[in-house]
């Protein structure tokens, strides 16, 4: 039966008049428990480069992100994603620097959970910021498609994640889309007694034209030239899908699954969150961060009435959590306003 009263005796205005019961009545709240910071790390001291399709977004040295990991934690957020910017001496077809126990990632790791034990710590797992070829994963050097190889890439993804966990990282997170990964990863921690380092398995992660400002980022952009990614990361087009990507790795073992890109995405977050009530993720990727970013510097947009409200509505789509370049001024609006 409905109990739903019609105008006049229902007025939905009435509820909206007042700040006080606008928030009594607010059903999604955004808060910086929910934000992790994406952070580009390269070799070297004292070093920043600015990267021209994200402005405001660096690439740094070791000892400069230590005081951008102070920063986040002084505000408040809970965890940083490390993604490297390899020096193109160490990209090889064979992504051999990927699995190096004394490369860029495990020592920014040892680093940061040594000066920084209650921040946590996300590393990529996957190959393209270390082939020289900028795909996800190996490569028939003798096959014209340059089709990407899944269960001789899974071989290196596992010692990838172990070492980045023997390092101290919290959470491993494969965001290539191979087959089995998940499984192959979580089979290798446990071998090694690893049992405490969590998976966050980027499940659904799209074939996107969204993430090209990332790819100048980590470097990858020139050594993938013309070719793409549509043979392994998942086809715009497809929503049903996903559920079954979410689903095998969660019977892998996966401990947090990730939706990426963001807000062209949010109908599949609420799939994901609806069916399967794990904790799921979102990532407002390196295009959404330059639209939104070039948009309030040309006086488009209210940059952060629009950036606050872009991330509430992945809290309303059902995130958990959110991975966005806007994080460290997020965390700051929400503290002064709180």
């Amino acid at each position: 039966m409905d109990y739903q009263a019609n105008f006049p005796a229902a007025r939905m205005r009435r509820m909206r008049r007042d700040d006080f019961s606008r928030r009594l009545m607010r059903e999604s709240r955004l808060t910086v428990d929910d934000l992790i910071y994406p952070v580009f790390v390269l070799e070297g001291q004292q070093r920043v480069e600015q990267i021209p399709s994200m402005p405001g977004i660096e690439r740094q040295s070791l000892d400069r992100l230590l005081k951008t990991a102070e920063q986040a934690l002084a505000l408040g957020i809970p965890a940083l994603a490390l993604f490297p910017v390899i020096e193109p001496i160490y990209k090889t077809a064979g992504a051999e620097e990927a699995c190096n126990p004394d490369g860029l990632v495990p020592r920014v790791v040892t680093a940061l959970k040594k000066e920084f034990p209650e921040l946590g710590v996300i590393t990529d797992v996957a190959l393209d910021p270390y082939t020289s070829h900028g795909q996800d994963g190996l490569i028939d050097v003798d096959d014209p498609l340059g089709y990407v190889l899944n269960d001789e890439t899974l071989v290196l993804l596992a010692r990838q994640a172990l070492v980045h966990a023997q390092a101290g990282a919290d959470i491993v997170a494969p965001s290539d889309m191979m087959d089995g990964r998940v499984g192959r990863i979580r089979s290798e921690l446990d071998a090694a007694r690893q049992i405490h380092t969590r998976i966050l398995a980027y499940s659904a992660k799209y074939a996107s034209s969204f993430y090209g400002p990332f790819r100048d980022a980590v470097g990858s952009a020139g050594n993938l030239g013309k070719s793409n990614k549509y043979s392994y990361q998942m086809d715009p087009a497809n929503s049903d899908e996903s559920l079954r990507e979410v689903a095998m790795d969660l019977g892998e073992g996966a401990d947090m699954v990730m939706v990426k890109p963001g807000m062209p995405y949010l109908d599949i977050v609420r799939r994901v969150k609806e069916k399967f009530q794990v904790p799921t993720y979102v990532y407002q990727v390196s295009g959404e961060y330059a639209m939104l970013k070039a948009a309030g510097q040309h006086g488009w947009l209210d940059e952060r009435a629009c950036v606050l409200e872009s991330l509430l509505a992945c809290k309303r789509a059902g995130a958990d959590g959110i991975l966005s370049y806007f994080a460290l001024s997020a965390a700051a609006w929400l503290k002064e306003s709180a």
